[in-house]
């Protein structure tokens, strides 16, 4: 699910950036904003950063003593995406196994899908694998597949979301 958030962060800016028209030091602040939101990835409350929206304020900026760099307070607003349990999405199938696929969707790269949780369908194996139900439907890679979340897991070092997820319900599975 998309989420609007709004944030306070603090942006550092380098001494040698800094410059007497106020211009230059407001691209600066928003140019060390954008870099410092995309290293940031995601968090384990709000999920992956997308985008900034908007820059709502800009605080007074404050000198550090060792450096001389100025740390500004900032608050923005920003666009997120965070799976949720119960939700039903759409992913691509990225990586089939003879125990279920992988399936990509939206920055979550890791989604699995067990075969136990996919009734009806069973695996065939060979050069490119499938998983194929008695109603031929396939689920192979480049697939799309509408499917439930389970559950999702947050791993700290890696910065990103694991989820589990499911066919077993109404409208669920590929999509033609």
């Amino acid at each position: 699910m998309y989420l609007k958030v709004q944030l306070p962060w603090n942006v550092i800016i380098p001494a040698e950036n800094l410059d007497a028209k106020g211009l230059m030091l407001q691209r600066s602040i928003i140019v060390r904003l954008m870099e410092n939101f995309a290293t940031r990835k995601a968090t384990k409350d709000l999920g992956y950063f997308l985008a900034v929206t908007t820059l709502e304020s800009i605080g007074e900026g404050r000198v550090r003593q060792h450096t001389g760099d100025v740390l500004f307070p900032v608050v923005f607003s920003c666009i997120t995406f965070k799976l949720f349990r119960g939700e039903i999405l759409e992913g691509v199938v990225h990586k089939v196994l003879k125990h279920g696929v992988f399936l990509r969707c939206g920055p979550v790269e890791n989604i699995y899908l067990s075969y136990l949780k996919m009734p009806d369908y069973r695996y065939v194996p060979g050069e490119n694998p499938v998983f194929l139900s008695d109603k031929l439907s396939k689920i192979e890679k480049e697939v799309v597949i509408r499917f439930i979340v389970i559950g999702t897991k947050w791993l700290e070092v890696e910065r990103e979301f694991q989820a589990l997820v499911s066919l077993e319900g109404d409208y669920l599975g590929p999509i033609s």
